[in-house]
């Protein structure tokens, strides 16, 4: 049986639940593979239709979610129809988490994967595909970067669109220039700093508390989508005074460069996930 495939349809950027490490934001990469009987044009489906037909779904089912893994031992949850409550233990800590459903997407499995996720979606997608269409492969893999990189979660308080939702993030490559040279021991630096952060604002922060000798900090807004609330370990969490735009988070960096080195000439270019981003010079 012939089959059809689109290597890099588009992609994912989402936050979810480690077991070991808690939050973590993530950008995915979304190949497709479908399967079927060819139609009156000669064709599984039509090029031009597989992109919008596959995304519009992924995009409503994963995409600025918190992915949450249904089957893992330190996971609780509350439904009822106007939002979803989480608790999530891992080690000796834990996470809480708030948010309208929408905000949250269930996998049923113990862990988050590419595979786990692949499948979730493949169940989800293929009932939107056309008829003669009678398999569907999901691949999901990060994008390959020659650097330092991050993981970042955030949410954008103002933002009209998914982006309100106050746990979901991006895995992001940084390039940072000194004096017109790319620095890799600066961009080095700024990875480590940033490995697994949460990239909060200082307006959303509403709460420190410490809970069985760890300090937390509780954030809470209310958004266009309803009401939002996240605590996590103070020390998984970077304020920035602002917003957490791709924006803000460039002028946020070269700050603290200068304040490292106010000899130097900077140029951060600061990715919000794949191949996009800001810009700050100073």
């Amino acid at each position: 049986m012939p089959r059809l495939f689109v290597e890099q349809l588009c992609t994912i950027d989402f936050a979810w639940l480690h077991d070991d490490r808690g939050l973590l934001g993530d950008t995915w990469i979304v190949d497709a593979d479908l399967e079927g009987d060819l139609d009156e044009q000669g064709m599984i489906f039509d090029f031009a239709k597989v992109k919008p037909a596959i995304k519009e779904v992924v995009d409503d089912v994963v995409d600025h979610r918190l992915l949450v893994p249904l089957r893992a031992p330190g996971l609780e949850i509350e439904r009822d129809t106007g939002e979803i409550r989480l608790l999530f233990r891992y080690g000796d800590r834990m996470l809480r988490h708030r948010s309208p459903p929408e905000a949250v997407c269930l996998i049923d499995s113990d862990t988050i994967s590419a595979d786990a996720v692949g499948r979730h979606l493949e169940s989800a997608v293929l009932p939107a595909l056309p008829g003669n269409v009678s398999r569907l492969r999901v691949g999901l893999r990060e994008e390959s970067i020659d650097g330092p990189w991050y993981r970042y979660a955030h949410g954008l308080r103002q933002h009209e669109g998914n982006c309100q939702r106050i746990a979901h993030g991006h895995r992001s490559r940084v390039r940072i220039l000194r004096d017109g040279q790319r620095c890799e021991a600066t961009e080095r630096w700024l990875a480590d700093r940033w490995r697994d952060i949460y990239l909060g604002c200082d307006q959303d922060l509403k709460e420190k508390v410490t809970l069985d000798g760890v300090n937390y900090l509780r954030f809470a807004y209310r958004a266009p989508q309803g009401e939002f609330e996240l605590l996590l370990e103070a020390g998984r969490s970077e304020l920035l005074g602002t917003e957490s735009t791709v924006e803000c988070i460039a002028e946020y960096v070269l700050r603290l460069l200068k304040e490292r080195d106010r000899t130097a000439a900077y140029e951060v270019r600061a990715y919000e996930g794949l191949n996009k981003g800001a810009i700050a010079c100073g």
